[in-house]
C-alpha cells in the first residue's frame, strides 16, 4: 500500500516557509534502503461502467455470429443458422447504439471507451463480411473495399492524432450515413430469405453496394480533410533546414578585403 508522506515546510532564503509538493514513496525499499518514487494514481487507467462493459459484451457476440454456421446441421439447420445469427448480430448492433448514449447521458465518456468502441465496430463488420463472403453472399470487392478503408482511415486517424489534429478527420455525417447502411444490410444478408413482403437478399445486397460506394467517398473525404494539415507538417521541416542552410552558408563566406 502507498503512503503519501504530508507536505513538509521548508525555511525560504528570507525566513518565510514555504510548502514542499508532497511525493509518493514505495514503503518497501530496496537492499540498500532507499526509498523509490512511484508515481500516482494514473488518469489512463481502464474505467469499468456501463458503456464499457456493452462494449466489451459486442465484442463476445463476434465469435457467436460467426460459430453459428459451424454449428452441425443436426442442432440448427441452414434457416435455423441464419435466423440466430441475425439475431445476435441485432443485439451487438443495438449495444454499439446503446453504449454511446448511456456514455453520455451517464457522463461516462472516457479515453479508452472512445478507442474501444471504434475497435469493437470495425471487429464485428469485417467478421461478419468475413462469414458473408464465404457463404457466397456479397462480392469479394465489396469485403475488399470496406474492410482496407476502415484499415486506412483508422491509420490515417491514429496519424493525425499524433500530429494534433485529430478533429480534422472527425466522424461526419457522411460516415454515419456508411454504417446505417453497412449495419442494415448485414442483417439483412445473414437472414437471406423472405422477411414478410421483401425479398432480405435482393435489399441487403443493394445496400451493401450502396455502403461500398459511401465507404469510398468518405475514405477520398478524410483523406482530403488530413492532406493539408499533413502538408503543413512536412514543409514545416524542410523551411527550417533551408533556413539553417543559408544561414551557415552567410556564416561561411569569407569577408569582403
Amino acid at each position: 500500500m502507498l503512503r503519501e508522506k504530508q507536505p513538509a515546510i521548508l525555511p525560504q532564503g528570507d525566513g518565510r516557509p514555504v510548502a514542499r509538493t508532497p511525493r509518493r514513496y514505495n514503503p518497501r525499499p530496496r537492499s540498500g534502503g532507499q526509498r523509490l518514487l512511484v508515481p500516482g494514481p494514473r488518469d489512463d487507467a481502464m474505467p469499468i461502467n456501463l458503456p464499457i462493459l456493452l462494449t466489451w459484451l459486442r465484442i463476445v457476440l463476434i465469435p457467436l455470429v460467426v460459430g453459428v454456421f459451424f454449428v452441425p446441421d443436426a442442432w440448427l439447420n441452414g434457416a435455423e443458422k441464419n435466423v440466430t445469427a441475425t439475431v445476435i448480430f441485432v443485439v451487438a448492433a443495438l449495444t454499439d447504439w446503446l453504449d454511446g448514449w448511456l456514455a453520455r447521458k451517464l457522463k461516462q465518456t472516457s479515453s479508452f471507451g472512445a478507442f474501444l468502441d471504434p475497435v469493437a465496430d470495425k471487429l464485428m463488420v469485417t467478421a461478419a463480411l468475413m462469414i458473408l463472403l464465404q457463404l457466397s453472399r456479397i462480392n469479394a470487392l465489396i469485403a475488399l473495399v470496406i474492410v482496407g478503408r476502415e484499415i486506412t482511415i483508422s491509420a490515417l486517424r491514429e496519424w493525425m492524432a499524433q500530429l494534433g489534429a485529430s478533429k480534422s478527420v472527425a466522424v461526419n455525417s457522411l460516415g454515419k450515413i456508411k454504417t446505417i447502411a453497412q449495419m442494415v444490410a448485414i442483417p439483412m444478408l445473414l437472414y437471406d430469405d423472405w422477411f414478410f413482403f421483401f425479398d432480405s437478399h435482393y435489399v441487403g445486397t443493394r445496400l451493401i453496394w450502396i455502403a461500398a460506394v459511401l465507404t469510398v467517398w468518405s475514405m477520398f473525404y478524410y483523406m482530403r480533410r488530413a492532406y493539408p494539415k499533413i502538408l503543413a507538417r512536412t514543409r514545416r521541416p524542410r523551411r527550417l533546414r533551408m533556413k539553417r542552410r543559408r544561414a551557415e552558408s552567410v556564416d561561411d563566406t569569407p569577408p569582403a578585403p
